[in-house]
């Protein structure tokens, strides 16, 4: 994967914030007058000038060749490109019974022939709870080894996001990507969900851990809900710092996550990017 070094150039729109402007998989045919997840790359181009996308896998119609075809050619129309799909699944990958585990690996690879369909680099695979077992380092990199060999063969890198504090914790990623030992596997840190999960100390101590092993992508917030609506602050000046200091090159995607406009939101997060970038 070849990444540019102009600051704005790095910099991509994540259509999560946008999830009640956006049609997906949920909504009836039909029905609304939400965005198109095709209209989406123009959609950004105009409103903030930047031409990389991160779709959410939930926006989504289908994932039928068709769909997927004219999904590509809209972003290419509009002079955009697709840097990472996130991808939320149900099946946990360490999940005691074996029938979920292949479940979630089989779920991993139709994303990621997703991704080679739509010309995107990499994929970031959610890690869901499992119902039978408490997070388990081995199975989780043994299921993950082979979506990360699958990822190998199709050219399309494989992304681990600290998200749900339970199944998804900083320092479970990195043992289990360390486990792993593949250079198609990598972390994707995200600056607002581990502060809102944890205290300051061991939510920065988690980031730079994921930082130690990002590759392409990661997610920039500057504020996230916790819980009971508390609202965390991220200090964005040592996130990014943390970044530079592991010699991080991928892209910044911008990932709105709190109360209020996500256009507004998502223009200050682009604004505050490019003057740490500088």
């Amino acid at each position: 994967m070849q990444f540019p070094t102009a600051a704005r150039e790095r910099i991509a729109i994540a259509s999560y914030p946008f999830r009640e402007f956006i049609a997906g998989r949920e909504e009836k045919a039909g029905g609304g007058e939400k965005m198109e997840l095709q209209e989406f790359a123009a959609h950004v181009s105009a409103q903030f000038n930047i031409k990389k996308i991160e779709p959410w896998s939930a926006h989504f119609r289908s994932l039928e060749k068709a769909y997927l075809e004219e999904l590509r050619a809209a972003v290419e129309k509009a002079g955009g490109a697709i840097v990472n799909i996130a991808v939320d699944g149900e099946y946990s990958p360490y999940a005691a019974d074996s029938a979920e585990k292949e479940r979630a690996v089989a779920l991993s690879k139709q994303w990621i022939d997703a991704a080679v369909a739509i010309d995107s680099p990499s994929v970031r695979m959610h890690i869901p709870a499992a119902k039978d077992s408490k997070p388990d380092v081995e199975r989780t990199a043994e299921s993950l080894k082979r979506v990360a060999e699958y990822g190998a063969a199709k050219n399309v890198v494989v992304h681990l996001e600290n998200d749900d504090p339970m199944s998804e914790d900083p320092f479970f990623i990195v043992k289990v990507i360390e486990k792993v030992n593949s250079p198609w596997l990598h972390a994707l840190p995200d600056f607002g969900n581990s502060v809102a999960a944890h205290d300051d100390d061991y939510a920065y101590k988690g980031v730079d851990e994921m930082f130690a092993h990002a590759y392409g992508i990661s997610h920039v917030k500057e504020t996230e809900a916790g819980e009971k609506g508390k609202i965390a602050h991220v200090d964005l000046a040592k996130t990014f710092g943390i970044a530079k200091r592991h010699g991080y090159k991928g892209y910044f995607s911008m990932e709105w996550d709190s109360p209020g406009d996500p256009y507004a939101g998502t223009a200050g997060l682009i604004e505050k990017t490019l003057q740490n970038l500088s």
